[in-house]
């Protein structure tokens, strides 16, 4: 018997199969399955190819239950956005129960195998919530690209392009990073720039944190929009005040070797562990849906699947 798990970013989706020993028997990758960064229809369809690909060679009617993770997942509660990824579940041919989780709760336990605690997350997006019993009890931020998501991957790509747009503004002289932004974009022109801007999806955006990244050494501008993002995801964390149990870090821009990482660890008056593979969490996840096994079991498991990565 096997159990799904995945994760449905603003950029990517990932699913795993595993086995109910915790064994990764498939994997798959597709584009942004979240209804809420796009057509809806859309985003059901990237995670049913991912789950396609992680079941190749594999029988679909050994899958007893999945487990996806998403930001935004109440939207599912509308019910032609359920119908969608219902449908897409039903073409891979699973007939299993299909467990939806916010994408907070799913990171907590991509970092711990306990049951409460925070998790800070920046990726595309960046929210800090407060989980109690593997659930989200209240969270800061998440607020999405319009009004929030302050330091995440989309924040700075956008504040890479209006650092960029001003320096079009000024003159010919636009600094490692506008050259860097409008090499992205592929526009010399200010006219042309304004229409591959605007054209631009929040995945493409947000694609440009790692080019800030790469050049915090190289330019203060790059330097201080990364300084500012850690502040900004620390502010939001304290919005949270005081929670009891650990700390996790998750999300592209945290989990992973960034000078957003190495900022605002050097900032935390904590301790923390880091978020690994979300997808992996998931399915660690559905397998306490399935199985409910007793605490001991549980943290074996995790160790085995999410921590080790076995």
């Amino acid at each position: 018997m096997l159990v799904l798990g995945a994760d449905c970013g603003g950029s990517t989706t990932r699913v795993v199969a595993t086995t109910l020993d915790g064994r990764v028997v498939g994997t798959g990758r597709a584009g942004p399955g979240n209804p809420t960064g796009g057509d809806p229809a859309r985003a059901a369809a990237e995670l049913g190819k991912a789950i396609t690909v992680a079941l190749e060679g594999l029988e679909p009617a050994m899958v007893r239950g999945g487990v996806v993770g998403m930001a935004g997942y109440n939207r599912l509660a509308v019910p032609e956005i359920r119908a969608a990824y219902t449908a897409e579940w039903a073409a891979a041919g699973l007939s299993c129960p299909l467990w939806t989780y916010g994408d907070a709760p799913v990171a907590f336990a991509a970092g711990t195998p306990e049951p409460s605690g925070r998790v800070l997350i920046a990726g595309t997006g960046a929210v800090a919530a407060e989980i109690r019993s593997r659930a989200e009890l209240r969270a800061a931020d998440g607020l999405g690209w319009l009004i929030g998501d302050e330091g995440s991957g989309y924040w700075l790509g956008r504040e890479a392009i209006r650092h960029t747009a001003r320096a079009l503004n000024a003159g010919p002289t636009l600094g490692p990073l506008g050259e860097r932004v409008r090499e992205h974009l592929g526009a010399t022109a200010r006219d042309d720039f304004l229409t591959a801007v605007y054209t631009a999806s929040r995945a493409e955006i947000a694609a440009l944190a790692p080019e800030v990244f790469d050049l915090v050494e190289a330019d203060p501008v790059a330097a201080s929009l990364v300084s500012d993002a850690a502040e900004r995801l620390l502010a939001t964390l304290a919005e949270l005040g005081e929670v009891p149990g650990p700390l996790v870090l998750a999300g592209g821009l945290l989990a992973e070797d960034t000078p957003l990482r190495a900022e605002v660890l050097d900032r935390l008056p904590e301790a923390a562990s880091t978020g690994a593979d979300a997808a992996r969490a998931a399915a660690w996840l559905a397998l306490l849906e399935l199985t409910a096994p007793d605490p001991f079991t549980a943290a074996e498991l995790h160790e085995r699947l999410v921590t080790s990565g076995g």
